[in-house]
């Protein structure tokens, strides 16, 4: 096993649990909100089993994906607001649970952490599909187009992923107030997906004709 990319790893993973942490229940003024602990499980745990197992059967993969950096202005931008937006959901959920503005109820909660784990599941099954997946827009040295399993629905499968995921965050933290403000992911990762299909239909062969078979981008007859 590989010492060192075990140890980035749970570096990594350590950091998120930390600010992610620090995001939620300092805002809540309490380690009692419950809804923050059921986020940080169900994010985390998957997290950790994933990089687990990346780590014994495809290392190349998780230090490829631990390693990312975005190289154009567009999508550091992109990254950047997304961050953002994460930051004021998170804060606003704690500030919301400690003052009880607007707090859903508690099968909402249950039932968005089903959705979340979920959309979890999706994402693994477009790791393993799509071999050539990077957290950094790009094409790679030998990249093909993938048009099998779920690419042949969408064409980013993995944004379908994402939007739920990060929708379903506010909502398991018991805050309509931050789904609203996560909405803002939309047109964020509206703008990364119009600057993606820009760099692989200029440098990946095939993937012109490939947006002509498959029609929807993220989601089946809607978008």
């Amino acid at each position: 096993m590989n010492k060192s990319l075990l140890t980035q790893s749970l570096l990594k993973l350590t950091s998120g649990v930390v600010l992610v942490g620090l995001l939620l229940f300092l805002p809540a003024g309490s380690f009692a909100y419950w809804q923050g602990w059921l986020l940080m499980g169900i994010l985390f745990v998957p997290m950790f089993v994933a990089g687990a197992v990346m780590l014994v059967k495809s290392p190349k993969l998780l230090r490829k994906r631990l390693n990312a950096k975005e190289k154009e202005s567009e999508q550091k931008a992109v990254v950047a607001l997304s961050g953002l937006l994460f930051i004021i959901s998170f804060t606003t959920a704690g500030l919301n649970w400690r003052y009880g503005w607007w707090m859903l109820p508690d099968w909402t909660v249950w039932t968005a952490a089903a959705l979340f784990i979920l959309s979890y599941i999706l994402y693994a099954e477009v790791l393993r599909e799509n071999e050539y997946l990077s957290r950094t827009i790009e094409v790679q040295e030998g990249q093909k187009v993938i048009d099998t399993g779920l690419y042949g629905i969408v064409r980013h499968p993995m944004y379908m992923a994402t939007v739920i995921l990060f929708l379903s965050m506010p909502l398991v933290l018991g805050s309509p107030i931050s789904f609203c403000i996560m909405l803002g992911y939309i047109p964020v990762i509206a703008r990364r997906i119009r600057n993606e299909e820009a760099v692989l239909t200029s440098g990946l062969d095939g993937y012109k004709d490939y947006k002509a078979r498959v029609k929807y981008k993220v989601i089946p007859f809607v978008w």
